[in-house]
């Protein structure tokens, strides 16, 4: 059975993947030049953010950091289908960015919902054992 792998490694690559397909937009296409920059800027920040998310202090700043990649995710897949709208002799190119991008916004998606139920999950408890410990004090 092999490893799954990690958001990290496969938002690394498709960072990497990114900046080659920009590349090839500068050199063979007449897109503005600041619709390719926003990709970029959106494609590589994913895998930034989830480095960031490395060193998170807490389940609900881990949960915040996942969900700043996911919107990464999301703007990134937006610029993709606008540059493959408008330069349609790139859908080569861009089809396997857009997969890639789909999967990472669904795993990332589910993941920052199980984040953020926990770190609910756990302020309830937490809630819930100082209002018992105040009811027991007061009896």
């Amino acid at each position: 059975m092999s490893v799954p792998e990690s958001f990290q490694s496969r938002s690394f690559r498709l960072s990497l993947e990114i900046l080659k397909f920009f590349r090839l937009i500068l050199t063979t296409s007449d897109l503005p030049r600041h619709l390719a920059t926003q990709m970029l800027r959106a494609g590589t920040a994913i895998g930034a953010n989830l480095e960031e998310a490395k060193s998170a202090y807490s389940r609900r700043d881990l949960a915040a950091k996942y969900a700043i990649s996911l919107r990464e995710g999301r703007e990134c897949h937006y610029w993709l289908r606008l540059i493959k709208a408008d330069q349609p002799q790139l859908s080569e190119a861009i089809d396997p960015l857009l997969d890639e991008c789909n999967q990472l916004i669904a795993m990332l998606t589910t993941t920052v919902r199980k984040l953020r139920a926990a770190a609910i999950a756990t302020t309830v408890t937490s809630v819930l054992l100082l209002l018992t410990s105040g009811f027991l004090l007061l009896t």
